[in-house]
């Protein structure tokens, strides 16, 4: 059994299998990227609850009280 020949095959069969590898590599690697950025591990912020204040809340109800009155003087149409 000659070692050396059985050496030089492997060796030009790994060669053949990086090339492969290689090729395979090229072929999925566009350039460009789907998702997020490796690296950006950040949640994006959760926006709160937004209040409002009592003021603001007793303005919108004149007003809409406003509108419905409004609203309940047009005479109905048939």
């Amino acid at each position: 059994m000659d070692t050396n020949r059985i050496l030089a095959e492997l060796v030009a069969e790994r060669a053949h299998i990086d090339r492969a590898i290689a090729a395979i590599v090229g072929l999925s690697s566009t350039g460009r990227r789907r998702g997020r950025p490796p690296g950006s591990t950040i949640a994006p912020k959760k926006r709160g609850r937004r209040r409002i204040s009592a003021a603001a809340r007793r303005k919108l109800s004149r007003l809409l009280k406003q509108r419905w009155a409004q609203g309940k003087m047009k005479p109905k149409t048939a």
